[in-house]
Formats: C-alpha cells, sequence, structure tokens
C-alpha cells in the first residue's frame, strides 16, 4: 500500500538516494519543519523523496528497523517504507512506525508540536490516544547516537 502511496507522489517529487544523502535531506525537512530529527534515527535509508507541493515524504530503508529510545525506554520499529505528510511543527498520517508498550505494538500516525515553548513533542495513534515525550529526551538520544 505504502509503495502505490509513493508512486502517486513521485512526479513532482525531490527524490534522493544512497544513506549518506537521505540522511542529511531528512534531517534538512525535519530542521526546515521544526521537528526533531531524531524522530527517525535511521542511518540505512536507501530513498528519500518529498513532493512539496502536496507535502507527502517518503523513507525507503533496506529492511525493517527496530530502534531503542535508551531515555524514554521505548522499542520503535520502522518498516521498509515509512510515508507521511509533513507541515510546520507536525508530521500527519504517518505509515510505517509503531511503538512496543509492555508487550503490544501500536502504531503511531501522527507527530506534532502543540505548543512550541512546551518543548515536547505530542505522539499520537490512530484510535486518538495521545502522549507528549520531551524534546530534551530526544536531543539526549541524540548526543549519545553520535559517541
Amino acid at each position: 500500500m505504502s509503495a502505490k502511496l509513493i508512486e502517486t507522489h513521485r512526479k513532482d517529487a525531490q527524490v534522493y538516494n544512497g544513506p549518506v544523502q537521505c540522511k542529511q535531506k531528512l534531517d534538512e525537512l525535519m530542521k526546515e519543519i521544526n521537528m526533531p530529527s531524531i524522530l527517525f534515527p535511521l542511518v540505512d535509508i536507501q530513498e528519500f523523496g518529498y513532493n512539496k507541493s502536496t507535502g507527502f515524504v517518503w523513507l525507503t530503508l533496506s529492511k525493517p528497523v527496530q530502534h531503542k529510545f535508551t531515555k524514554m525506554k521505548k522499542l520503535v520499529s520502522y518498516d521498509n517504507h515509512v510515508t507521511a505528510f509533513v507541515e510546520p511543527g507536525r508530521l500527519k498520517n504517518v505509515k510505517g512506525v509503531k511503538s512496543k508498550e509492555v508487550l503490544i505494538w501500536f502504531t503511531l500516525s501522527d507527530f506534532y508540536i502543540e505548543d512550541p515553548n512546551s518543548g515536547k513533542v505530542i505522539v499520537a495513534n490512530p484510535s486518538g490516544l495521545t502522549f507528549p515525550i520531551n524534546i530534551s529526551d530526544f536531543e539526549e538520544e541524540d548526543k549519545n547516537a553520535q559517541k
């Protein structure tokens, strides 16, 4: 399903290939929309695409990846294709991202910053459940990842 969605937005998109360039372009986009880039701590991105006119973005990974956010004690899974629609302070209709809570995997569908002064990213799932995460937790994770 994600592959079909990517194809419908590919025509007018900027498309990049290779892990180094894709990670760089992803980080630039996240900075542009004022979201922490560590939401996607991925190093093996094979393709990054961004259709600015529709706000559609996609990542193609060589294989699914799981990442443990140590400070938050959260295990997050990223599928081969991760897609989203972006706008300032928000990633919505996210596909391909799940978080493990105890023994159950929950799909994550939205990431947004409601109040830039709050220092929090709100994470939501399709059922409407939301929970705030301190941006400083991501920054700490980013520092640890760079070591």
